[in-house]
Order: structure tokens, then C-alpha cells, then sequence
């Protein structure tokens, strides 16, 4: 059936060796000329501190790209990912700031990405709207709400309010000279591998972003899956967004702004299908690395913040462009 056909990642493993899997080997080949030509470019770049430097930069996109991942492979698209990560930030932010205990501020920030990712999954689902159209929308709704609840102010924490050392250590701190930040990124590349490779949830999510009627024909329920993808999407982001407030002891509303483009890009850029169907939890990690590794070497050649973004962009429109060749190629064969 073309639903069970569709599943290439059922049978991947959690080894490195199945990156040279055919979407996934262009573009580990390209992250490899990259990585050459920026040790070229800057001598300071293959330093063990810059490279851990981009590792901790990257933490935060990763992780919402883990769960944008589910999203694309569904067929769907989540433009949300940005308004949800200030989200999660502003209210973790408001919590300690407020007093509670940082553990607490922290699941009530998760639960409140958790409960957008739904809004959006339901609205998809069952309301019948197409997602790029949903989570346009309430791009500005969960961005509105943020600015709402923290009246348009920023929030700093103050190290004088009890937990905001021990909670800043998530965001700032060291492990073995790891950031904490890259090895919870790691956490969750882990258990995005695992849940899409091994469990029945990764199975369906791929059955649906191949065919979704046929999937619905083998009894997959497909309304869970599409609303399951954006609650883990929505999680990851508001993941991403304490993991940001962590860092830098501050947020405010507008956090966050365009960061679905690069949230986007990566998957994308990583092998993904933007039609769904198709797509590796380690094609995204490599996405990650790559726009990562781009912007560092541009940043150390001191070329402008605003040509990088020209390249971010340039960068989509070719991964977009190599997927539908593909496609065509495919059809055709």
C-alpha cells in the first residue's frame, strides 16, 4: 500500500551509519564541504570552543526542529513555533519571577506549549483549516497572548529571587565543559530518534504524511496523529523557549520573532518532504548543524547579519527546489 511504502524510517537505527541514507547523504556531503571551507575561511573556527560555542547556539532551534519534524513528515506546517517559544518563555519567566519554585515555573511553561500545539492540531483537524492557514493565524494569537499576559514588558530575573541560580544552570551551565544546553538538545534528538524509528507513533506519523486515506484504511486514527504532531511541536518549542529564558535570565513578548523560518529551513534543508511522507529525525540534526555551522562562518568573516538571512533564505529555496526534483525524478522512474 502506498502508506506502508511511504515509511522510510521505520527501519532506522539509533547509529550514525544510516545518515548515508540517500535524502540524508547530499546533505551530510554538503555539511562536510562546509565544514572544510569554513576551516579554511577562519582559522579560529575548527577551535574546540567555537565549535562548542555553535553547539550551544544551535540547542534551542534543534530542539524545536525535533518537533517541527513531526509536523512536516504529517504533511502539515506549524508558522507558529517562534510566537510559542516566547510563550513558554514569558509565562516560565512570570512564574519564577512571581516566586514559585523554578520545577514549577518550568512544567507550566512546557504545559502552556503543550496546550498551543493542541489548539493548533485541533483547529487543523477538526475545523477542517488548512495548517499553513491555522498556525498563521495564531502566530499572531500565541504572540499576542505573550505580550498580553506580560503587559508588553520585559521580564528580567533577578539573582536575588530564590531558584533563578539553580534555574539559570540549565541555560548557562557546563557539564564535563558540555554546555547543559547541547546535551539537552541530545536528550531530545534521542528521543525523537527512538520515537520515530521504534515506536508505533513514528510508524502512523509517517503512514499519514504518505497517504493519509490509506492510513485511515489500515485503521491508523489520523486526526490523533496530525493533533499529536503539533502538541509535540508545540512542546519542543516552549522546551526551547525555557531553555532561552534560562540562558539569558530575560524575555520579553516579541521573543522569538522568525525563528519557524529557521526552524523550517532545517527540517527541510535535513531531507524532509515538504509535502510529508518522508523525512529522519538525524536528516533534521544535520539541518541544524548546517545553518548553524553557515551562520558561525559567516559571523566570523564578519559578513552582516542581514546577508546572512539573504543566505538562510537562498539556502530554503534550493533544499525546497532539490525536493521536488527529486520527486519529479521519482515519478518519472
Amino acid at each position: 500500500m502506498t502508506a506502508i511504502s511511504s515509511i522510510d524510517g521505520s527501519d532506522q537505527t539509533s547509529g550514525l551509519l544510516k545518515l548515508l541514507r540517500a535524502r540524508e547523504s547530499g546533505v551530510f556531503a554538503a555539511l562536510f564541504l562546509l565544514f572544510l571551507f569554513g576551516s579554511v575561511a577562519s582559522p579560529n573556527f575548527i577551535q574546540g570552543a567555537n565549535l562548542l560555542s555553535v553547539g550551544q547556539q544551535i540547542s534551542q532551534i534543534g530542539i524545536m526542529a525535533v518537533g517541527a519534524t513531526f509536523v512536516i513528515i504529517t504533511g502539515q506546517i506549524d508558522l507558529s513555533v517562534g510566537s510559542i517559544y516566547a510563550l513558554g518563555a514569558i509565562v516560565t519567566g512570570m512564574v519564577i519571577a512571581a516566586g514559585t519554585a523554578w520545577p514549577i515555573a518550568i512544567l507550566l511553561g512546557l504545559f502552556a506549549g503543550a496546550a498551543a500545539g493542541a489548539i493548533n492540531g485541533l483547529a487543523t483537524v477538526y475545523l477542517g483549516i488548512p495548517s499553513f492557514i491555522v498556525t498563521l493565524g495564531t502566530l499572531s494569537v500565541f504572540r499576542g497572548a505573550a505580550l498580553l499576559i506580560s503587559d508588553g514588558a520585559p521580564i528580567s530575573l533577578s539573582s536575588k529571587t530564590t531558584g533563578v541560580a539553580e534555574f539559570g544552570l540549565i541555560g548557562q551551565g557546563r557539564l564535563f565543559g558540555i554546555p547543559i544546553q547541547l546535551l539537552i538538545f541530545a536528550l531530545f534528538i534521542a528521543v525523537g530518534v527512538i520515537v520515530l524509528s521504534r515506536s508505533r507513533l513514528g510508524f502512523d506519523t509517517y503512514a499519514v504524511g504518505g497517504n493519509s486515506e490509506a492510513a485511515h484504511l489500515v485503521g491508523i486514527n489520523v486526526k490523533r496523529v496530525k493533533v499529536t504532531a503539533f502538541i509535540i511541536s508545540g512542546f519542543c518549542a516552549a522546551a526551547a523557549g525555557v531553555l532561552g529564558v534560562s540562558f539569558l535570565s530575560y524575555v520579553q513578548g516579541v521573543t522569538g520573532t522568525g525563528l519557524e523560518l529557521v526552524v523550517i529551513s532545517a527540517v527541510i534543508i535535513g531531507g524532509a518532504a515538504l509535502f510529508g511522507g518522508s523525512g529522519t529525525m538525524w536528516g533534521t540534526v544535520i539541518g541544524v548543524a548546517f545553518i548553524g555551522l553557515l551562520q558561525n562562518i559567516l559571523s566570523l568573516n564578519g559578513i552582516s547579519s542581514f546577508w546572512q538571512t539573504v543566505v538562510t533564505g537562498a539556502v530554503i529555496v534550493i533544499a525546497v527546489a532539490a525536493d521536488a526534483w527529486q520527486r519529479r525524478r521519482a515519478v518519472r522512474a
